[in-house]
């Protein structure tokens, strides 16, 4: 599931084979932009910022995704197969004569101009990865709500950029608060702000995200997402699931009863 951390290395890896180099191949599968021609254009830089990306074009141009729930870019040599879905899951294929970069199941794909970035990332808060964090304002704007379920004021990306599903989970067991308890009681909440950025620092440069990091191996990867019914890592009490937010975007959500006190469905 894309969240900051695997986002911010699609960045990196989008970033070496094409910044720097002129497309000889540009097809972008979506209706308003499939004519868009990009060819003989160089790629400046490729950009992370929360969980989207920008792509950066010769003649002020920007090329902004998003993954959503499991889209992914791969990258591949000239004669390499292409193994990251079907074909009609392809939204944009960016080659270059070294390396071909190909967007599957893109959530969001959109060319506008690298002036008017800001329309569409300008929404968000600080980035946990990126050079604008500020952990004050990050604060700020969580607890700005203060009625607002924990879970839900971690995943609105307005207030801070780059969790996702599985980091909320993870952080609402560090912060021993349900994912439904209401920020404004939230003990020290600067505490689990700082978790966030450790967290997804830790995690930016791992194959495989793991949130369980001071234990002993081998263990689970995650202390409670993915593992209902299983026994929780610190108390042994069995991980709960239920869903959590408004009825058009429920998120899976996990839990452990003993270690975490405060509402729950």
């Amino acid at each position: 599931m894309p969240e900051g951390d695997s986002v911010w290395q699609a960045a990196q890896l989008l970033h070496t084979a094409l910044a720097g180099h002129t497309l000889a191949r540009a097809d972008l599968r979506v209706p308003r932009f499939a004519t868009a021609d990009l060819t003989g254009r160089t790629v400046l830089d490729v950009t992370p910022r929360g969980k989207h990306l920008l792509a950066r074009i010769e003649g002020g141009l920007t090329l902004h995704s998003h993954l959503g729930m499991d889209g992914a870019w791969k990258v591949y040599a000239p004669a390499e197969r292409w193994r990251g879905g079907p074909a009609h899951q392809i939204r944009a294929i960016l080659g270059t004569a070294e390396h071909t970069a190909v967007g599957y199941r893109l959530s969001v794909l959109e060319l506008i101009r690298t002036e008017d970035e800001a329309q569409a990332v300008g929404h968000l808060g600080p980035d946990l990865l990126g050079p604008d964090w500020d952990a004050e304002e990050a604060l700020r704007r969580l607890l700005a709500a203060p009625d607002r379920p924990l879970g839900e004021a971690l995943l609105d990306q307005r207030n801070l950029a780059g969790i996702g599903n599985i980091y909320k989970s993870e952080l609402c067991f560090f912060a021993r608060a349900t994912p439904w308890l209401p920020i404004g009681e939230l003990p020290a909440p600067e505490r689990l702000v700082a978790a966030a950025k450790r967290l997804l620092e830790a995690n930016r440069d791992r194959l495989g995200r793991r949130t369980t990091l001071r234990e002993r191996a081998p263990t689970p990867l995650l202390y409670v997402y993915g593992r209902a019914g299983r026994p929780c890592l610190r108390c042994g009490a069995t991980i709960r699931h239920a869903d959590q937010g408004d009825g058009s975007r429920l998120r899976p959500t996990y839990w452990c009863p003993r270690c975490q006190s405060g509402p729950t469905p």
